[in-house]
């Protein structure tokens, strides 16, 4: 049995999606997030393009395509998914824009679940080590770090308006605590759920 008291991510992916939706969560990784979603009748689909994970994946009974985010998602139909998920995968992304833009036309909504580089620790880092930082979600050197984009809570929030999406839902964590006030300074976590504006 997966533990997910310690990834409120998924908590929450948990507690919006309603049973019997269709599910397509790009960059599934070992799919855990997957196989949470099963046991709660919710049906899954996952890509991600790490062969070793894959094999996780089959292991947990998970439906999962070998591929990458950035070679494209033509073969999804329109309006094919209830849900696209984006967690913690869309800054590993060669062009995050287009990804996002493909999740918003393959699903009705799209959450994405990414890293706060905006957080107090990072800030810092930077500040007074002036080196790249390392933390515990984001926890690689720079020469080995599958990250290609650092973003923050007000960069995406930004993006949304000038693309013209809607932000339906957004949630804030640090650890297992949703932070309420000043996100962008105190959220190692950030969780928007977006549609296009009609």
């Amino acid at each position: 049995m997966i533990d997910i008291s310690n990834r409120p991510d998924f908590q929450h992916i948990v507690d919006v999606i309603p049973q019997n939706s269709r599910v397509l969560d790009l960059g599934c990784g070992d799919g855990s997030l997957l196989a949470i979603l099963k046991k709660n009748k919710i049906m899954g689909l996952g890509i991600e393009k790490d062969e070793a994970e894959i094999y996780k994946c089959i292991e947990k009974g998970v439906i999962v395509h070998h591929g990458d985010l950035d070679g494209g998602l033509d073969h999804h139909l329109d309006k094919s998914f209830d849900y696209v998920v984006l967690n913690q995968s869309i800054q590993e992304t060669r062009n995050p824009g287009n990804v996002i833009k493909e999740s918003l036309r393959i699903g009705k909504k799209v959450i994405v679940c990414f890293p706060n580089f905006g957080h107090w620790m990072i800030r810092l880092i930077v500040l007074f080590n002036g080196r790249t930082p390392v933390t515990n979600l984001l926890p690689y050197l720079w020469f080995n770090t599958p990250n290609l984009h650092f973003l923050s809570i007000k960069d995406f929030e930004e993006y949304c308006i000038v693309q013209n999406y809607y932000v339906e839902d957004s949630k804030f964590f640090s650890e297992r605590t949703k932070i309420q006030i000043f996100p962008n300074f105190f959220a190692k976590l950030a969780l928007f759920i977006i549609t296009e504006n009609k």
